[in-house]
C-alpha cells in the first residue's frame, strides 16, 4: 500500500472510532473521551505530519478539558448534596440491569431509580433522597454536556486538521 492508501485508511477509521467516542460520551456504555484520545494519538502518529501532530494535540487537550471539567462538576455537586460514592454504584449497578430490561432507556431510567432507592435507604426521608438525587442528576447531566461539547469540538479539530493535511 502506498502512504496516501494508509493515511486515508487510517483518517477514514479515525474518523468512524471518533463518532463512537462522541457518542459514548452521551451513552455510557460506549468508551467516550478515552476513545478520543486515543484515536487521535494513534492518527497523529501514523499520519506523522506537523499538521496532524498540531491538531492531535489541540484534540486531546479539548478531551480532557472535557472530562475534566466533568468529574469536576459532577464531583463538587455530588460533595455539596452529601452524596457518598456508595448510591452513584448502586445507581449504575441498577441502570445496567435496565439496559437489559428496557431497552433504549433502561440505562438512564435504572440509575435514576437506583440512585432514588439508594438516597432514601441512606436518608429514610424521601423528599431528602429526591432532591439530592435530582440534583444529582443534574449535575451528571450538565457534566454528559460539557464533556460531549468538548469532545465534537476534538472531532472538529480533527475534521480542520484532515482537511489541511490533505490539501496541503
Amino acid at each position: 500500500m502506498d502512504t496516501t492508501t494508509v493515511e486515508t485508511t487510517v483518517t477514514v477509521v479515525a474518523g468512524l472510532l471518533l463518532i463512537v467516542g462522541v457518542l459514548g460520551t452521551i451513552i455510557p456504555i460506549l468508551p467516550g473521551s478515552l476513545l478520543v484520545i486515543g484515536t487521535l494519538l494513534v492518527w497523529a502518529w501514523v499520519l506523522g505530519s506537523a499538521v496532524s501532530w498540531t491538531t492531535g494535540i489541540i484534540g486531546i487537550v479539548l478531551a480532557v478539558i472535557g472530562m475534566s471539567s466533568s468529574a469536576i462538576l459532577t464531583g463538587r455537586k455530588m460533595r455539596r448534596e452529601q452524596i457518598p460514592h456508595g448510591p452513584v454504584i448502586f445507581g449504575v449497578v441498577v441502570g445496567i440491569i435496565g439496559m437489559f430490561l428496557v431497552p433504549v432507556v433502561g440505562l438512564f431510567l435504572g440509575f435514576a431509580l437506583g440512585l432514588l432507592v439508594a438516597e432514601y435507604v441512606r436518608r429514610r426521608d424521601l423528599a431528602a433522597a429526591w432532591r439530592s438525587s435530582v440534583e444529582a442528576l443534574k449535575s451528571l447531566g450538565l457534566g454528559m454536556l460539557l464533556e460531549f461539547a468538548f469532545a465534537s469540538l476534538a472531532v472538529f479539530a480533527f475534521a480542520v486538521g484532515t482537511f489541511l493535511h490533505f490539501s496541503g
